[in-house]
């Protein structure tokens, strides 16, 4: 699996021994972290482009993130594709959970999907909600869930 910095810089270490690294030298410079994880999809004619970011806020002093992205020709329903997003960011969550506990990082995972039921994503509220919350992860949807909403939306437009 590819990550990459958002400067485009890929990276040529391991997600797990990247993320290690990037907050021992935070806590050396005395920055305190929380870290969000969230997944967004854009879908464009036949192809799905997913981006995954894992961001990093520094309390009181911005942030930063890793991107990893990939491609399905799948055809998806819209709750398909959202709980696809949601799997994504939980399998990253998971790979990173015992690294971010050693260290005692806040993780949230983020889901691009509308609180509002008028909004086509919220079909899919419930299911993910009960996913994320399941597997033991703190829950943010939209309007708060900025990781996917913001930083990997970003990514796919």
């Amino acid at each position: 699996m590819t990550w990459k910095k958002f400067s485009g810089e890929i990276l040529n270490s391991p997600i797990i021994q990247e993320v290690e690294q990037t907050i021992e030298r935070e806590y050396q410079m005395g920055n305190r972290l929380k870290v969000c994880i969230g997944t967004d999809s854009q879908v464009k004619g036949k192809i799905t482009d997913f981006a995954t970011v894992i961001v990093f806020l520094r309390e009181q002093k911005g942030g930063f993130m890793y991107i990893h992205q990939e491609r399905s020709t799948q055809k998806m329903t819209i709750k398909e594709r959202m709980l696809s997003e949601v799997q994504k960011s939980i399998e990253c969550a998971y790979s990173l959970c015992n690294l971010l506990d050693l260290y005692d990082v806040d993780l949230e995972v983020h889901a691009d999907i509308n609180t509002n039921p008028s909004f086509k994503s919220n079909a899919a509220l419930h299911e993910a909600m009960g996913y994320i919350l399941s597997m033991g992860f703190v829950f943010k949807a939209k309007p708060e869930a900025f990781a996917s909403s913001y930083c990997a939306n970003k990514m796919v437009q």
